[in-house]
């Protein structure tokens, strides 16, 4: 089967978002440019790590003075777009920057053939597997970050003993090993 690699060059928009609700939502990354569009799936850690690092990233070649310095930028805060295709769900994901071009490369790579293997991320190989690889401008990169980061914190509040995320359903603590002090009426 021929590998589909999706290149979006500095596209129109590129964005983190979610579809459904808190504990219950299915994270996207997605990739829009003239009319062409695609979403892949991932985890909502995948997105925080993302979005860390691609700050990370920003900053150090601002520091180093690759790129001017940046305020914070205004960000994408419209939905994603619609009708919503998945085209694979991510099993991993590559970080560059590039000296030439002075932008932020970020793959997402399929997990669908098995087990992916470093030497396939940023590979051009036919034998490697799906991918979306994006390249960003830095204030489009920092956007993007800030947008990715807001959504992660948007979920379930976390519970104050033991920080795991509280459910509309109740939650059992383990830091109370199932004690709960009884009230007197």
């Amino acid at each position: 089967m021929s590998r589909k690699l999706h290149i979006f060059d500095r596209p129109q928009r590129f964005v983190a978002g979610t579809v459904g609700e808190p504990g219950d939502r299915v994270f996207y990354l997605q990739a829009s440019d003239g009319g062409h569009t695609v979403s892949v799936a991932l985890e909502k850690e995948q997105v925080r790590i993302l979005a860390e690092r691609v700050d990370d990233v920003i900053d150090e070649v601002t520091r180093r003075g690759e790129v001017p310095p940046i305020e914070a930028p205004a960000g994408d805060l419209g939905p994603l777009e619609m009708p919503l295709l998945e085209e694979f769900r991510v099993a991993a994901l590559g970080l560059a920057w590039d000296d030439t071009d002075n932008v932020l490369v970020i793959e997402a790579v399929s997990g669908s053939s098995g087990e992916v293997e470093e030497s396939g991320i940023f590979s051009d190989e036919d034998d490697a597997p799906d991918a979306i690889r994006v390249k960003l401008e830095a204030v489009q990169a920092k956007a993007f970050a800030s947008r990715a980061a807001a959504l992660v914190e948007s979920g379930r509040p976390p519970c104050p003993l033991c920080s795991q995320p509280l459910s509309r359903d109740g939650h059992i603590c383990p830091r109370q090993n199932g004690y709960h002090r009884a009230t007197l009426a």
